[in-house]
């Protein structure tokens, strides 16, 4: 009735999945009700997560992709695990048949009991998508008192950061938005899992950018970024960023692969684990899967136009031995909008375009991060000390000479001038950080000082 939204709602059909078949008055009800007991469901549940995550889907139509009775069906055969068995997903299918031949018909108690088990969490996974959607739409609560989170099994992985490690791939099955989860793998060995987040820290950077860029990851931290007019100098000059600790590292690039590019990327001595991009063009994919010293085994993911706001409504999650820190994502913005000046000199056009760019790059390293770049490109990175002035030394010495006349990026404020006169004795000209210390005077008469500009933005962007 009501168009299908009421089916199976009725005793006759709960009646035969929930009676207990060893007690004699559950089964005396089910004879004078002239109700057959049930021993198995089999019950897939409306589309809602799919739904959801098709493109143009209206509210009316996810709304009636919310099924009723199928959970209700579910929960009810889950319950009485002892008498019923409950199949909710058709990856089940195989091994239920096979132990129905097996044991002439019937399932073990230990079967439907691990069957019981997946039924409900499928039914608590589908219903958090639900009230996620409903979170979303009335947006009440940025940060709800209560955070149900669900994920799906997407890829079994060989191990995780360590081959001790087991590990596994999980993904949001409403997710939508272009990512590591929802690109597709056109060619290579299976990704490992360090593999994953290195694509996805690839993938973020490059958003970052509205012309041609590429960038080079290795573990989880940029050692190359650049942009150019083209997508094939881009990734030139991202490669020669420090092309000793670019041999195996990850690709990005916001734009399609062209042939010119996959040549620069397929020159000898030359090794990439993966590449990721909106797409291959059919000649730059054939290089790419032909060089024969890497032909089976780079990955090639493709993930569609890229968006810089795409995932503006995700949450970032970190978690902690027996809790989860959540915060709003670090997401793409124009924090150059209110741009402040504070050394006697201002920077040069080219040096302001090279501060933005620095400073775009430096929010994807590790803090404490350094990053000197220099027409468009990462000249050095100093990642992940505890020291922001031992950054400042590793950048400049990965720069070498290319630091003079560089830019410099710093994630936060520098705590004492120190960091300026090291940058200044490698010739670095400007810089950019957020300000807020308690000694930025000094930093800015350092600056003054040593002739260099320096512009604050206000905004900190640490990394752990």
């Amino acid at each position: 009735i009501l168009d299908g939204r009421v089916k199976t709602l009725h005793p006759a059909v709960y009646g035969g999945i929930l009676a207990v078949r060893h007690d004699p008055q559950h089964m005396a009800v089910l004879q004078k009700q002239g109700i057959a007991p049930i021993d198995m469901i089999v019950c897939n549940l409306y589309p809602f997560e799919a739904t959801l995550a098709r493109p143009g889907s209206g509210h009316q139509d996810i709304i009636e992709n919310i099924d009723i009775g199928g959970p209700t069906m579910v929960r009810a055969a889950a319950k009485n695990y002892h008498d019923v068995a409950i199949v909710t997903d058709p990856g089940q299918y195989a091994e239920v048949i096979e132990e129905l031949r097996a044991q002439e018909g019937a399932l073990t108690l230990a079967t439907r009991e691990r069957l019981a088990g997946a039924a409900f969490a499928r039914t608590a996974a589908y219903d958090s998508a639900i009230g996620g959607y409903f979170t979303s739409r009335t947006g009440t609560e940025e940060l709800p008192a209560r955070l149900t989170l669900q994920f799906a099994r997407k890829l079994p992985l060989r191990y995780g950061e360590n081959p001790h490690q087991k590990a596994a791939f999980y993904v949001e099955p409403a997710s939508n938005y272009p990512s590591v989860s929802t690109a597709r793998a056109l060619h290579g060995k299976e990704l490992s899992f360090n593999n994953i987040l290195d694509l996805d820290s690839a993938l973020n950077l490059v958003r970052e950018f509205s012309d041609p860029a590429a960038v080079v990851i290795k573990h989880n931290n940029p050692c190359g970024a650049a942009v150019a007019a083209t997508l094939e100098e881009a990734f030139r000059k991202a490669y020669e960023g420090d092309p000793l600790s670019a041999y195996g590292g990850v690709l990005g690039f916001n734009r399609e692969v062209d042939e010119a590019t996959a040549r620069q990327i397929t020159e000898p001595n030359r090794f990439i684990e993966c590449i990721i991009a909106p797409g291959f063009s059919k000649e730059a994919f054939q290089l790419l899967t032909t060089r024969p010293s890497w032909k089976k085994s780079v990955r090639l993911l493709e993930t569609g136009p890229l968006e810089r706001d795409g995932a503006a409504r995700a949450l970032d999650y970190r978690r902690v031995d027996g809790g989860l820190l959540v915060q709003s994502r670090d997401l793409p913005a124009d924090d150059f909008a209110n741009l402040k000046v504070v050394t006697r000199r201002q920077p040069a056009a080219a040096e302001l375009a090279d501060l933005r760019f620095a400073w775009l790059v430096c929010k994807h390293v590790k803090s404490n991060a350094i990053v000197l770049a220099k027409n468009g490109m990462v000249v050095g990175v100093g990642a992940g000390q505890m020291s922001r002035v031992d950054s400042v030394h590793m950048a400049v010495r990965k720069a070498g000479e290319r630091s003079r006349g560089s830019a410099m990026a710093s994630d936060a404020f520098f705590p004492f001038r120190d960091n300026i006169d090291e940058a200044a004795a490698a010739g670095v000209t400007a810089v950019v950080q957020p300000g807020g210390s308690m000694r930025d005077q000094d930093s800015i008469q350092a600056c003054d000082e040593h002739e260099m500009a320096m512009v604050l933005t206000g905004i900190r962007h640490f990394r752990h």
